[in-house]
């Protein structure tokens, strides 16, 4: 039978707890911003007791079973690559990242930033009784974070490879194929001894976001620090908030944003990018459901002023999250307009798969209920050629430089880019 127990920590307890319980492989995280006090929610699967790889054989039916047919959240991820298949899009570019993971726990601790309480619950009883010992522990503070040493970072594109593909992204917007595409770099370097629980620590300490992520995937650790909410589905009533538009900064000074909201290009950007999320999730929302709220609402991050929009509807009585999920997925503000061709284009101008780049982290919970991030801002370690990568992108518009678009996307990338660099 299922079991709840309450517990209280404050916020250096709880820091802690989440860094011990990362050390040790047993857990993932999904941890909110401090930075967001309407965004406070973290949610940690413990001891996981059931898993689903996505591979190109996986069906809806099956994700859908896994997720509906057994108590308890499913957290995980759905990379990009799946997305291609989801769009009909032919990919020969060779990658042996899972196309997916899902997994159910034995015990999931929810805890909430602002008010220090939080709920353990789930159906095994070790791993309620484990997770409950720990969570009432007086655990050490976790020591500072230590870099690797500095090693040379591989780009997949030069800077003029890039903005010679930003100049054949505007002629295919120019001859009509695209009216916006979000074009990437895939960066790497050696990293043998990274410590990516260590790490997930630190960058969520000094660079707070709504949507972080730390997922163990067989020899893959993986860290979303992603500000973008995908979708969010509350007893069917949907929620999408695309981020479009940005501005970085040395120094915050009062106006930024103004730059930002009335920007032609940047809003244009915004705009673009909310009309595609409205066709995605009408899908399976209820007619005159669909709209928009709030648009070109900004907020900071990672030296960034960021411009965003709130597309609600309602879901369908016959239509599930997971519905939803996969016919909007991928999001549109990592893709283009029209997604389709878009995603071929990108196929054709980036020389790199994105794996789990631009694809997205998910709180499944029932069939009416889920959260889900766009994976930007994300890195991954591989412990077999213990390497260490990351992706990082902008959007491309008819006006767009791009000398520009290759300052913003490597300015998106700077706090993996200075890893070690310090």
């Amino acid at each position: 039978m299922p079991c709840t127990r309450s517990v209280s920590l404050d916020a250096q307890a709880f820091l802690a707890l989440v860094h011990r319980l990362a050390q040790d492989g047993q857990a993932d995280l999904f941890l909110s911003g401090t930075d967001r006090p309407d965004e406070s929610r973290c949610v940690i699967g413990f001891a996981p007791r059931a898993e689903l790889i996505l591979d190109e054989g996986t069906t809806r039916a099956n994700i859908a079973e896994f997720c509906f047919e057994a108590p308890g959240p499913t957290l995980g991820f759905i990379s990009y690559t799946f997305g291609l298949g989801l769009r009909g899009v032919r990919s020969e570019k060779s990658t042996d990242f899972p196309l997916g993971h899902l997994k159910q726990y034995g015990a999931i601790l929810e805890y909430d930033l602002t008010s220090g309480q939080g709920e353990i619950h789930g159906s095994d009883g070790l791993a309620l009784d484990e997770l409950s010992t720990l969570a009432h522990a007086r655990l050490d503070s976790p020591p500072p974070f230590s870099p690797p040493p500095a090693t040379a970072v591989q780009q997949s594109m030069t800077r003029d490879e890039y903005e010679a593909g930003v100049r054949k992204t505007l002629e295919a917007i120019r001859d009509g194929q695209s009216y916006q595409l979000n074009l990437s770099l895939r960066f790497s370097r050696p990293a043998p001894d990274l410590d990516m629980p260590g790490l997930a620590m630190d960058l969520w300490q000094r660079h707070p976001a709504a949507f972080y992520a730390l997922f163990h995937s067989g020899p893959l650790t993986l860290l979303s620090t992603s500000p973008e909410r995908f979708l969010r589905v509350t007893n069917g009533e949907v929620l999408s908030q695309p981020i479009k538009g940005t501005l970085h900064f040395e120094r915050y000074t009062p106006g930024l944003e103004r730059q930002v909201t009335e920007s032609p290009k940047e809003s244009a950007e915004l705009s673009m990018v909310v009309d595609l999320i409205r066709n995605d999730i009408s899908q399976h929302c209820e007619y005159g459901s669909v709209r928009v709220e709030d648009h070109k609402s900004t907020f900071v991050v990672d030296n960034l002023v960021q411009m965003y929009s709130n597309v609600r509807g309602r879901l369908r009585e016959e239509s599930t999250v997971i519905d939803l999920l996969l016919d909007a997925f991928p999001g549109g503000s990592v893709t283009g307009c029209p997604k389709r061709r878009s995603m071929e284009l990108i196929e054709a101008l980036e020389p790199h798969a994105r794996d789990v780049y631009c694809g997205s982290f998910v709180i499944i919970r029932g069939k009416r209920d889920m959260d889900s991030s766009i994976a930007i801002r994300t890195c991954w370690h591989d412990a077999r050629s213990k390497t260490f990568s990351f992706c990082a992108g902008s959007g491309i518009v008819v006006d767009s430089d791009p000398q520009k678009e290759y300052r913003e996307t490597v300015a998106k990338a700077e706090k993996f880019l200075v890893l070690g660099t310090a």
